[in-house]
C-alpha cells in the first residue's frame, strides 16, 4: 500500500480589501470628516480637559463666545487620509491626577474605533502630544479674571 500525500484544499474567498470602493463606485472621505470624528472621540474620553494647544484653544474660546459661534471639533487634531488608511495626531490637555499612559491608551482606543467604524478607513497610528495638565485652581483663576455680567 503506497502512501499518498494529500494537499489540503483551501476554498478561495474573495474578501474586499477596501470597503470604500466597489464595482459600483468609490467613496472619498475628506480630511475634515476624519478630523471631526477624531476630535469628538478624543473629547469623549474622561480625563481629557481640552484638545489643542494654547493658541488654538484661545482662538476656539473666542469663537465660542461670539453669538452664533460653534465649537471647532477639529481644533488640536491633524490627520493624513489616504485611500484606505488614516493617521491621526492629537494635542491634548489632561486633567490633573489622571494617569497619562492610561489616558493615552483610552484616547487611542476611542479614536481608532470611532474612525474605523464610521469611515471604514484603517487607522494606522494615533500620535498624542500632552501639552499641559489642567489644575482645579486654573478654573478659579479664570473666574476671577472674567468681569461680572450685568443682567
Amino acid at each position: 500500500m503506497s502512501e499518498k500525500t494529500l494537499t489540503p484544499v483551501v476554498p478561495s474567498v474573495s474578501v474586499p480589501t477596501n470597503r470604500l470602493s466597489s464595482d459600483q463606485g468609490t467613496t472619498t472621505i475628506a480630511d475634515t470628516v476624519v478630523s471631526k470624528i477624531a476630535g469628538i472621540a478624543t473629547r469623549d474620553v474622561s480625563g481629557v480637559h481640552a484638545v489643542g494647544g494654547g493658541a488654538a484653544r484661545a482662538v476656539g474660546a473666542l469663537r465660542e463666545r461670539i453669538p452664533g459661534g460653534r465649537t471647532n471639533h477639529t481644533q488640536g487634531v491633524s490627520v493624513e487620509v489616504g485611500e484606505t488608511q488614516a493617521a491621526v495626531d492629537l494635542d491634548i490637555i489632561a486633567e490633573y491626577g489622571v494617569a497619562i499612559d492610561d489616558l493615552a491608551s483610552a484616547v487611542r482606543r476611542n479614536v481608532i474605533s470611532s474612525v474605523e467604524r464610521m469611515t471604514g478607513l484603517q487607522v494606522t497610528e494615533v500620535n498624542i502630544s500632552v501639552n499641559d495638565i489642567h489644575l482645579p485652581e486654573d478654573d478659579e483663576d479664570d473666574d476671577a479674571a472674567r468681569p461680572a455680567r450685568v443682567l
